[in-house]
């Protein structure tokens, strides 16, 4: 394996146990200090659900979580809600758009019940300033912990 790509691979076991050993918090009450950019991963019960990225962590886990966040800032609570309603799958045309269905009466409760359900989840962060880095690490600690609502499919 090429020297540079095999420093950034060896980095991410141990950044996947400094993730996973944080003493989680709540998004609903964030510490005051939290590492500007980087990997944040939400928990509920023991059990890992969604991974992402960020160059603003505190800004991002509060889009996820405001109950007035639309269907772009709130990307893991809208599946979540789609789990729990008919809009299984994205369409990417007028018909059945997101925005249309974040507006659906059926829809909509579930997505608010998401949003305040991740005010409520277990949240951990590490800071991972590198882009590279945090690409691999976000796919990486993806497949290791297996979160189910992690989507890689292209658009």
């Amino acid at each position: 394996m090429q020297e540079l790509f095999s420093s950034y691979i060896d980095k991410l076991p141990l950044l996947l146990n400094e993730l996973v050993e944080m003493l989680p918090v709540q998004p609903a009450n964030l510490p005051n200090h939290i590492p500007k950019r980087g990997i944040y991963l939400f928990s509920e019960d023991g059990n890992h659900f969604y991974i992402g990225r960020s160059n603003n962590i505190k800004r991002r886990i509060q889009n996820h979580c405001r109950p007035s966040a639309n269907h772009n800032q709130a990307t893991f609570a809208f599946r979540i809600a789609r789990g729990k309603t008919e809009y299984k799958k994205a369409t990417y045309k007028t018909k059945g758009s997101r925005k249309e269905i974040e507006a659906d009466p059926i829809f909509n409760p579930e997505f608010l019940a998401a949003k305040e359900r991740l005010r409520n989840m277990e949240l951990r962060f590490v800071e991972v300033d590198d882009p590279l880095l945090q690409a691999l690490f976000e796919i990486y600690a993806s497949v290791i912990l297996k979160t189910p609502f992690n989507d890689f499919e292209n658009h």
